[in-house]
């Protein structure tokens, strides 16, 4: 249903934490001049988790209307409780999303049956086709290939975002229900490789800051070109670990600053990147050429 470069978009704020909405006018611009494919709304690298319900609601709608049509809008709408994961991906849907992305529950720490009953009572719940999302480095559970399988025939889980980064375990996902939803890569790093072995794309945070550079490695990767794919990838490599050198987003939202797209502001209990990192995740971005309009 979706594919290519489907950035991971932060949510621009200024130093006291509220929402810049002409910094996220701009980078929904930003984005779709880039060649995007999609953007996910409000999601984990969104910090949805500080962003009160009526917020996020509130954002999802002004984004869909950003972006008027010209690429899909995937809503973040997961949550630890099914309950309020149910009302959020309503939201979503009721604000024009074509799709909604849903986080495992994360602390609770479920069972893979909690997680089917989960995602089965979500989707049962709201008729809008829905993307699972499995980062167990961050919500301390993991959504099994097995549990994958029971929730692919359920006819609006159209995909799954898997960001374990183990290739291994996106090829048993796609050998047991590629032909029921689509995977897409959540780990930026090893991206290239899991489409050439048939995902669908990327939902990245290396897009936020190379958005034209990652949209042709995704295309080039989707159409089998290796050598192509890899080319582009080998100057996004320093992005791809370097926006990960203190918990996201909090070094791709300083790239973001030091790009000029965006004010500096995260909220607690993210802070802003230790200076000791500047220079490297400066470099990184100088690398994959994401400064180059800064220095002509």
């Amino acid at each position: 249903m979706f594919h290519g470069s489907m950035v991971a978009l932060v949510t621009p704020m200024r130093e006291d934490g509220a929402v810049d909405e002409d910094s996220l006018e701009a980078l929904v611009e930003f984005h779709i001049d880039a060649g995007t494919d999609a953007i996910v709304a409000v999601g984990t690298t969104g910090e949805s988790a500080t962003i009160d319900e009526k917020e996020h609601c509130a954002l999802l709608r002004r984004i869909v209307d950003m972006v008027a049509g010209r690429i899909p809008v995937i809503a973040g709408t997961g949550a630890n409780s099914t309950r309020e994961a149910i009302d959020l991906t309503r939201c979503g849907m009721h604000a024009g999303a074509d799709a909604c992305l849903l986080v495992t529950p994360y602390y609770n720490k479920p069972t893979q049956e909690g997680m089917y009953q989960h995602y089965k009572m979500v989707a049962e719940s709201v008729p809008v086709p829905q993307i699972l999302y499995n980062v167990p480095g961050r919500t301390a559970c993991d959504l099994l290939p097995e549990t994958v399988q029971r929730l692919a025939p359920i006819s609006n889980i159209v995909g799954i975002k898997e960001a374990t980064g183990d290739l291994e375990r996106g090829r048993e996902i796609l050998e047991r229900c590629g032909d029921q939803l689509d995977l897409y890569s959540g780990d930026d790093a090893t991206a290239m490789e899991l489409i050439l072995m048939g995902a669908k794309g990327d939902i990245s945070v290396t897009a936020n800051v190379a958005p034209q550079a990652m949209h042709d490695m995704c295309a080039a990767a989707l159409a089998g070109d290796r050598e192509t794919a890899q080319q582009i990838d080998a100057g996004l490599r320093a992005l791809h670990r370097d926006l990960f050198i203190e918990s996201s987003p909090i070094p791709v939202k300083w790239a973001l600053h030091e790009m000029r797209l965006i004010p500096p502001g995260l909220r607690l209990p993210l802070t802003p990147l230790d200076p000791q990192y500047h220079a490297t995740v400066r470099d990184a971005l100088r690398q994959a050429g994401a400064l180059d309009r800064l220095e002509t």
